[in-house]
């Protein structure tokens, strides 16, 4: 099976308490806890960049569609969380309210709903996951 990504994201972490250095392709990003948790608050935690990857590629795919179908739809926005319960198993749910700028049609309501449910961090999160660790 072949990677989707060219390269690698690594990470680093060093004394200071939650705060990781992510390197990716172009890049760095910082992540850290809030300072609720004793974090510093120095860029988003795990929970918020996994929100993130959502958020972003839900926006990329509906932009693809609405402009491949022509529709004048200048904005898209968007707003996750997430709450998690054991129910005898962890359970965790995802909310995610897309909004646009302008006015749209039933229609395309009903249809940027099914595509919002087809991209692919989308698909990713809905079906089975193996995480293999190695040291």
């Amino acid at each position: 099976m072949a990677n989707l990504l060219e390269n690698d994201i690594t990470g680093t972490i060093g004394k200071q308490k939650y705060l990781c250095t992510i390197s990716w392709r172009n890049g760095t990003l910082l992540m850290d806890e809030p300072e609720s948790i004793d974090g510093k608050d120095l860029g988003p935690d795990p929970y918020t960049t996994l929100l993130a990857s959502l958020a972003g590629c839900t926006l990329s795919t509906l932009r693809m569609y609405i402009d491949r179908k022509g529709w004048e739809i200048p904005e898209i926005n968007i707003a996750l969380n997430m709450s998690q319960e054991i129910n005898p198993e962890l359970e965790t749910t995802i909310s995610r309210t897309i909004s646009f700028s302008s006015e749209i049609s039933e229609v395309q309501k009903e249809r940027l709903l099914l595509i919002a449910e087809k991209c692919p961090v989308s698909k990713i999160l809905k079906n089975k996951v193996t995480i293999n660790t190695n040291l």
